[in-house]
């Protein structure tokens, strides 16, 4: 078997880049950057993707990169793939372990993963290389194996030695109390900071899902949520703060669960993430935390399907 070498990207490997991708996932990459080469070296050569390799003497077989905004200190670990004929040698391991060498380096002081739940190797991979798994994103982008439904994915963080991300030191809700106090020991606590920069309200479509991203909840702004059409499928973004149980109540009388959490863009916040409506599916995760807050939005959305039905139909009469 010919020797596998792992290096940094250069230029003139960005159409076999593109091709390995191609030959895995054919058309179903939810990244479409990877199909066109000019993109790969686009991203590299300005520094927002820092890619590693897998080659032989004949191809590259394996894909990971580091993917961050110049100007911040937070990247994620992703676009990792590895052909068929290569797999069994822990080649994604590999190339993650390089660039999370590599990161304290670039100034990068928090390193995030998308993992998907298709099946458990990536769940399996980042744990094994000090990611810990802080929240769910529900249906987040098609899926990239061929499925009908869409891939929901774990997300799971690790801070590079010497930076901290601490939780605020709060009393949390019995619902998720060991889930919160895991994270606690995880990333540590401190005392939550009374006022940060200003943070935009935005909300954006993504394929079937509206994103909200939210610095603080008022009643205004429920009122608002509130009056969103029943069957949207809205993931919403908090930023997590000594008001979180108050949130986490006001939200679940709308009907949205509590999926976990993942970092703010910054270097010291975190988001609480919750959500509302879901496709039913059974799915058996790695993580025992996560695997609690899965079976607890498929119990919510199964427990307040009906409930959005009638409203719906209901204002639908109303209107006519």
């Amino acid at each position: 078997m010919t020797r596998l070498i792992l290096r940094p990207y250069r230029p003139c490997d960005a159409d076999a880049v593109s091709r390995l991708f191609r030959e895995v996932y054919g058309d179903l990459y939810a990244q479409p950057d990877v199909y066109l080469p000019d993109m790969i070296s686009q991203h590299n050569t300005e520094g927002r993707w820092q890619s590693m390799l897998a080659v032989d003497d004949a191809r590259v077989l394996g894909h990971a990169a580091l993917c961050h905004d110049t100007a911040s200190n937070t990247a994620e670990l992703a676009l990792s793939v590895v052909h068929p004929v290569a797999q069994g040698q822990h080649i994604a391991t590999r190339l993650s372990r390089e660039l999370l060498m590599l990161s304290g380096s670039l100034g990068i002081r928090s390193v995030s993963i998308k993992q998907v739940t298709h099946h458990p190797y990536t769940q399996r991979m980042a744990e094994n290389i000090g990611f810990h798994s802080t929240g769910l994103l529900p249906d987040y982008v098609p899926s990239p194996f061929g499925e009908s439904l869409p891939e929901t994915i774990v997300m799971g963080s690790h801070m590079i030695e010497g930076h901290t991300r601490p939780l605020p030191d709060i009393p949390w809700p019995e619902s998720c109390r060991a889930f919160m106090q895991h994270l606690c020991s995880v990333f540590g606590t401190c005392q939550d900071k009374a006022s940060r920069p200003a943070m935009p309200l935005q909300i954006k479509q993504h394929q079937h899902r509206f994103d909200i991203v939210i610095q603080r909840l008022n009643r205004r702004l429920l009122e608002q949520i509130s009056q969103l059409p029943q069957h949207w499928l809205i993931s919403a973004r908090l930023e997590l703060s000594r008001h979180f149980a108050r949130d986490m109540l006001s939200f679940s009388a709308l009907g949205f669960a509590f999926t976990g959490l993942m970092p703010t863009p910054d270097d010291n916040g975190w988001f609480a993430l919750f959500h509302r409506g879901v496709q039913s599916r059974p799915l058996n995760l790695h993580c025992a935390h996560m695997q609690r807050l899965h079976d607890d939005l498929q119990q919510n959305a199964n427990a307040t399907r009906p409930h959005r039905y009638v409203n719906a139909r209901i204002g639908s009469r109303s209107a006519a």
